[in-house]
């Protein structure tokens, strides 16, 4: 992405190949008009669901985060973008889960579109995080889950954490430059993906290869 000149002030960041929500991922930023890379908690809480003991919310459906109340203020000014080489989603019956890898079929990064209330010159309250921005599953994604991350190419991350665009533009480039089902592959992994805090590299390697 030519993002040599960021700022990367990530704590202690190892590869994870099983990122939960609640952990702190990277994430890629340029508020303030400079490019930096921070380890940000998954998830988010409005002050009004922390006061309610609300779960944490973990994705923001792009249908409604533009103008629905818990994330438009985030949607307008605090586009980010997680880095991944790809995610997980499940099938079958509770206590039976398969879970499902899902990549590009190039094999290069993933740039999802989030929202947060992080800024780098602010010291995080409780509830604050980020989101992951999905939309409806096409084509054969929709075998897998029927919702999506908003996965964008790299010219077009950069247009998305470009938070001098409104809301109507940043929404227009979340609906009509998100890559398609045909640039993914999705295969079966190992359920070892279901145990919380095990990350190994052959969880993301199709059980078929095993």
């Amino acid at each position: 992405m030519g993002w040599t000149d960021a700022q990367y002030r990530q704590q202690d960041w190892q590869p994870n190949w099983n990122v939960p929500p609640g952990s702190e991922p990277l994430l890629m930023h340029q508020f303030g008009g400079k490019r930096a890379v921070d380890s940000v908690p998954w998830g988010f809480r409005p002050k009004w669901a922390v006061d309610r003991k609300l779960p944490m919310m973990i994705n923001a459906r792009l249908e409604k985060a533009a103008t629905g109340p818990a994330f438009r203020g985030m949607f307008r000014n605090g586009r980010a973008i997680v880095p991944a080489e790809g995610w997980f989603e499940w099938t079958g019956e509770k206590g039976h889960k398969q879970p499902w890898y899902i990549k590009l079929k190039s094999g290069g990064p993933m740039f999802l579109a989030a929202i947060t209330d992080f800024r780098p010159d602010r010291e995080l309250q409780e509830g604050s995080g980020f989101v992951i921005v999905t939309a409806a599953a096409e084509g054969g994604l929709v075998d897998v889950h029927d919702r999506r991350p908003v996965v964008l190419a790299a010219e077009d991350a950069l247009l998305w954490m470009d938070n001098s665009l409104s809301s109507e533009q940043a929404e227009q480039i979340a609906r009509q430059m998100a890559l398609g089902p045909d640039c993914f592959e999705w295969f079966m992994v190992s359920t070892e993906v279901n145990r919380a805090g095990r990350s190994e590299p052959f969880m993301v390697e199709a059980l078929a290869n095993r």
